[in-house]
């Protein structure tokens, strides 16, 4: 196994997952089978009890794994479908050797850092980067790792130290180390500063490590003094240093490598050069390019709770960019704060409210992403969901029996799931080429009351998709109107670059009035 080891300095906040992404997708591009892990030095075991504000969005797996959303630019740039163990955690890792310790696995020993965490992270790298990913058989050609945080934190130091073993372990050409920092420009002068990096690299080689190729962001790019300063203080050859300079949209980023010989120096160094083949970009290049070149757009409403942080419907934003740019246009966003469009806020806050109502009524299309909230239905006194008011006459929303009720982390109805569409004669199943069901992933813990579902929909509404045991709703539509459609599942997590999700699809060519014409081309699942 070939492995490439992405590290991040100066700040937080680089790009390091996007960088990672990259590499991977150049590599593939070369004929590579690529996999990817990413370590989070937290302790958490898992980023499911995280607040959105905290680490913005939790990305679920198709195993009901809640981890990082880098693993959804993974999935995303590379068209692979990862598992939990792709996402490591301190906390899964103290977690399996503590769990060793008391079954006596240790035989007595001091149980300590160095050697049973640091091994217990080889172990854990080792193995999974054997998972193949891709659907293909037999392991991957290599393992592209993202260490989070920024090189020099104390959560990161066992993590450095068992990277250091199995670059030692695992030999000079299985082992490549990109190091990505920040070139700041400072004062009127406009100088780019070298300075920050050269900390940072020797940081990173006190610690065991040093780097074989260096990313660097800046606004602007490098100027070949800057170039050679670094080349000469970081003991890594100019043209290994790759610049990462802002670019009209993040799909440039690979063939900004591309255009830099990064694959050169990777396959170099990882002694791949005699098996891998020129990159093929090209598909990739026109999905950067059309993108560049939209001029019409769709003004889309984002009505949700945590809009205060784009980061936390990461994968929705994502979503509706491959949807819109399968319908030829460029998404234009309005985020809209629940609070604002109720009652109450007419007068805590009567101008957000104003405002709020006002960039409503001009939308195009209005999308109300996964989140929290209590609504009355039906003109029942205080409906509501059991999450909300437990003693409620009218529980239109209620726990699911198999959660937990003590326990937050991992407890939902979590990944992938079967959804059954009751009749084929329905927008949504047409959308996905008039399939009898569908796989897409969950997160959740409550859900519609079965025993409310006839008064729904004698009141209007239809259940067309539901769960095997036909117990469960899934999909929601509103008959006669052009685009009504609610989904207990979250399409977004498996949507992708010219493959975008169904739903999303269909709110983007309602908006512009083509879904009829749409659906009436597909009809034959074309």
């Amino acid at each position: 196994m070939k492995y490439v080891l992405v590290t991040g300095g100066v700040v937080s906040g680089l790009g390091k997952g996007v960088t990672a992404c990259s590499i991977g997708v150049v590599l593939k591009a070369c004929g590579l089978r690529v996999t990817s892990i990413k370590i989070d030095p937290y302790l958490n075991t898992d980023a499911g009890t995280m607040s959105p504000f905290e680490h913005g969005e939790v990305f679920v797996l198709d195993d009901g794994g809640e981890v990082d959303l880098d693993l959804g630019n993974y999935e995303r740039f590379l068209d692979i479908t990862l598992t939990k163990e792709n996402n490591i955690t301190t906390g899964k890792i103290y977690q399996s050797v503590l769990d060793k310790e008391r079954k006596g696995d240790f035989l007595g020993k001091t149980v300590q850092v160095v050697p049973h965490i640091t091994d217990a992270i080889k172990e854990r790298i080792e193995s999974v980067a054997h998972v193949p990913v891709d659907g293909k058989e037999g392991p991957a050609d290599v393992c592209v790792i993202e260490l989070g945080g920024t090189v020099g934190d104390i959560e990161s130091m066992p993590f450095i130290e068992a990277l250091r073993q199995l670059f030692f372990s695992v030999g000079h050409d299985n082992f490549c180390l990109i190091h990505v920092s920040l070139i700041p420009v400072l004062g009127v002068v406009g100088e780019q500063k070298t300075k920050p990096t050269q900390h940072s690299v020797r940081e990173l080689r006190a610690l065991g490590l040093t780097p074989h190729l260096l990313a660097c962001r800046s606004a602007q790019p490098l100027l070949d003094n800057t170039k050679q300063k670094l080349s000469q203080f970081c003991h890594v050859p100019a043209a290994n240093i790759l610049n990462i300079h802002d670019v009209p949209n993040i799909w440039h980023i690979p063939l900004l490598l591309r255009n830099q010989n990064a694959h050169h120096s990777i396959l170099k160094q990882l002694d791949l050069l005699s098996i891998a083949t020129p990159p093929d970009l090209e598909a990739w290049t026109r999905m950067a390019e059309t993108f560049d070149n939209l001029t019409d757009s769709v003004r889309i409403a984002m009505v949700g709770k945590y809009v205060g942080l784009t980061d936390s419907y990461l994968s929705v934003v994502k979503a509706l960019l491959h949807a819109c740019i399968a319908c030829s246009l460029k998404p234009s966003i309005d985020w809209i704060a629940a609070s604002d469009l109720e009652d109450d806020s007419v007068k805590s806050a009567p101008e957000a409210h104003a405002a709020a109502w006002k960039t409503l009524r001009n939308a195009e299309c209005v999308l109300v992403p996964g989140g929290f909230g209590d609504r009355g239905v039906l003109g029942f006194e205080r409906a509501n969901s059991a999450e909300f008011d437990k003693e409620t006459h009218n529980p239109v929303v209620i726990f699911m029996p198999e959660g937990s009720r003590t326990h937050m982390g991992s407890t939902m109805r979590l990944g992938s799931r079967r959804t059954l569409f009751q009749t084929t004669d329905c927008v949504t199943s047409k959308l996905y080429c008039n399939a009898q069901s569908v796989d897409e992933r969950h997160r959740h813990r409550y859900e519609v009351n079965p025993d409310m579902i006839e008064v729904l929909e004698e009141a209007g509404l239809k259940f067309v998709g539901k769960d095997e045991t036909g117990k469960r709703m899934e999909v929601l539509e509103l008959p006669g109107h052009p685009f009504y459609v609610g989904v207990q599942f979250h399409p977004e997590f498996k949507s992708r670059p010219g493959k975008p999700s169904a739903p999303f699809l269909g709110l983007i060519l309602s908006a512009k009035g083509q879904l009829e014409a749409y659906l009436n081309r597909h009809q034959n699942g074309s």
